[in-house]
């Protein structure tokens, strides 16, 4: 039986859609590389706008300080939110219902609530502003994400493949090394890809948490447009979307060859 294929209308209305989200993009890489600086019309062909962006130091310190805190978070935030995740789809303790209620605060609240409530929190207890707070901040709204995500992997979970591997003799740290961890793993891998996202594109949390010497991209960038847009942030956001397009590309083929 042949396939149908979807309505002309449908059809049409899919490539607008996508028209309207990457066509702005389009335009911004394009305009990357255009020799005039107020990114009104288009007057040549340039690469200047890139050597200015890496000779820019502070550019460069607050994309190294993006992708340390985009890492640390992800990594402590996946291991704490996978582990809540296990914990409250396996057992039921006195304080299961509060639990699940308050995993679902940092993700339902505006940021600049938390933003506010994690800056008051680091001055009552009169800790200094810097990487370590941004660090500290990304990592309790990313737990939540993280939890999130693995418990869907979680649903209908067949407990019975654990007890399967424990009755042949492997003991509760081989068996989630051998069996769970595997099983889950897609559900794991996507919560930490949210969290690492979550972690570089923040701004309104990373503003209220950081000190000196603590910027960050986002900030960085919104501190560069706030008078005029230039070809050079125009660059550093082609940049950044090329990473994350080759980054997207690697997970594709990493989930087709495990497949």
């Amino acid at each position: 039986m042949s396939e149908k294929k979807p309505a002309f209308w449908l059809r049409i209305y899919s490539f607008l859609a996508y028209a309207f989200i990457y066509v702005p993009i389009l335009i911004l890489i394009i305009f990357s590389f255009n020799t005039q600086k107020l990114n009104i019309r288009w007057e040549g062909f340039t690469l200047s706008w890139y050597k200015t962006l890496f000779q820019d130091q502070q550019v460069l310190l607050a994309t190294r300080n993006t992708l340390m805190i985009a890492f640390i978070p992800t990594l402590v935030a996946t291991i704490i939110g996978t582990m809540a995740a296990l914990a409250m789809q396996r057992y039921r303790f006195p304080a299961y219902s509060a639990s699940e209620t308050l995993m679902y605060i940092p993700i339902v609240i505006p940021e600049v609530v938390m933003g506010i409530s994690l800056l008051v929190f680091f001055v009552m207890i009169k800790f200094t502003l810097g990487l370590v707070t941004i660090t500290l901040s990304h990592i309790a709204f990313n737990v939540p994400f993280v939890a999130l995500v693995v418990r869907a992997r979680l649903h209908g979970y067949d407990n019975a493949i654990d007890e399967a591997a424990m009755d042949l003799g492997a003991n509760e740290l081989t068996t989630f090394w051998r069996v769970t961890l595997p099983t889950i793993m897609p559900g794991v891998l996507s919560g930490a890809m949210l969290a690492f996202t979550l972690s570089l594109d923040d701004y309104v949390i990373t503003y209220f948490t950081a000190g000196p010497g603590s910027t960050t991209l986002p900030l960085r960038v919104f501190s560069m447009v706030r008078f005029i847009v230039t070809p050079e942030i125009n660059a550093l956001s082609t940049l950044w979307v090329l990473i994350v397009f080759v980054i997207l590309i690697i997970g594709q083929v990493a989930q087709s060859r495990r497949a």
